[in-house]
């Protein structure tokens, strides 16, 4: 019985070790039977790889911004024109309408993606960068939010006259390739003296000025440099606003639009025509426009002594 019972124990030694030696064993590669097939296999197999590194190399940005990078942006003087950023009062009734127009763009990022807004309208005069820099510092007001500011009118810039700053460099020389993504980025200095609220606001906010558009602007719009850009501060801001030039002067809007996440055409009061704002929101077709902004309204339906009983009564 002995002996029986060793063999059995020298058999199953064997199975077992029968089977490891087959799960352990690395599986042939497949070999086609036509030689040129074959070949072919091997051929793709090593496009695939080289597609896919040249995918992950035009998908990464010329220098990706690390963390920490909010420290290295250029601290310059600001002096913020009071009178044209009413988003910056403590309260009132302009103040409420910015917080309403803020309320509505965050309700419909609960819908969908949403980060990057450009701003436009049809025609010049109608208050797109008043809008722009107004929603900015709204946006940057809600739980300390970091905003980027981007003037992409480099055509007639005039972001830095509302926030009193240096107009370059700015974002023409970053999409013409003469400077890079830092080096056209500014935040406010220590603001000494200043309202400590409206300092701190400020402090929220990144501008990238228009700066020295040229007469190159057209090309330099359809740059994937722009797009770039984005892609490459997206993580460190929890929104950026793009003022843009008018949509039905230039191509540059649309061009800039194809970008963005997310469109918001502006319409002055008694002065822009139904024709023109149609027109306006025709041309952005092709983009994701979410709403107008009518702009220099004489009677806010907030105003006079209700909103002040409102204000009272709220907690």
């Amino acid at each position: 019985m002995s002996h029986i019972y060793e063999a059995l124990q020298r058999a199953e030694a064997e199975r077992i070790a029968g089977l490891e030696a087959l799960v352990t064993a690395p599986l042939p590669e497949y070999e086609p039977e036509h030689p040129s097939l074959a070949s072919s296999l091997a051929a793709h197999r090593l496009q695939g790889a080289e597609l896919g590194a040249a995918a992950v190399a035009e998908a990464t940005p010329e220098k990706l911004l690390t963390p920490g990078f909010f420290d290295r942006v250029a601290r310059r003087p600001w002096n913020p024109m009071l009178e044209q950023l009413p988003a910056l009062e403590r309260g009132g009734v302009s103040v409420e309408q910015f917080r309403s127009l803020r309320a509505r763009v965050q309700e419909l990022r609960d819908l969908k993606p949403l980060k990057s807004v450009l701003v436009s309208s049809g025609l010049p005069k109608e208050g797109k960068s008043f809008i722009s820099v107004n929603l900015a510092i709204n946006l940057a007001r809600h739980k300390n939010s970091k905003v980027l500011l981007i003037d992409g009118d480099m055509r007639c810039s005039s972001l830095h006259r509302y926030l009193g700053c240096e107009v370059h460099p700015g974002l023409s020389e970053y999409l013409a390739g003469k400077a890079e993504i830092l080096e056209v980025m500014q935040a406010p200095e220590e603001m000494t003296g200043r309202d400590p609220m409206m300092a701190s606001v400020l402090e929220n906010i990144t501008l990238i000025p228009g700066g020295d558009g040229g007469d190159t602007v057209a090309d330099l719009t359809t740059s994937k440099r722009f797009e770039e850009l984005l892609t490459a501060v997206s993580p460190y801001f929890e929104w950026i606003v793009i003022d843009s030039p008018p949509v039905l002067l230039v191509s540059d809007a649309v061009n800039l639009a194809r970008s963005s996440d997310a469109v918001l055409l502006v319409a002055r009061s008694g002065v822009t025509t139904f024709p023109v704002a149609q027109r306006a929101q025709n041309e952005l077709k092709a983009a994701n426009v979410i709403g107008f902004v009518l702009n220099a309204v004489d009677k806010p339906p907030m105003s006079g002594n209700y909103y002040y009983r409102y204000q009272k009564t709220a907690v």
